[in-house]
């Protein structure tokens, strides 16, 4: 009797080892837990960014309202007999300038 307690005493402290410090333990499994969190906040992101840049596709695809905004924000294009005009923002005085 006293060797089968013993045994089990044994068996109790090697199971409580792996559950702790072995493979696949409670604490790798939490911190596998935290990258599984972190990973579908990006994936949310990179949802986010998908949806804005599917949108983005289906209006160029459709409407020349957003190809001409496009082309005049990035390539800086004008029409014919268009009169460009550029605003230069002044900058304020410092106290180092006076």
């Amino acid at each position: 009797m006293r060797l089968l307690k013993l045994f089990l005493f044994v068996l109790l402290v090697v199971l409580q080892y792996r559950l702790w410090f072995g493979k696949n333990s409670l604490p790798e499994y939490w911190h596998l837990q935290e990258d599984v969190a972190r990973q579908e906040q990006t994936n949310q992101k990179l949802r986010q960014r998908n949806q804005v840049l599917i949108a983005d596709i289906e209006d160029l695809r459709e409407g020349e309202v957003a190809l001409e905004e496009r082309a005049r924000n990035e390539l800086g294009l004008i029409k014919q007999d268009e009169t460009f005009f550029r605003l230069i923002p002044v900058k304020p005085k410092t106290y180092d300038e006076e």
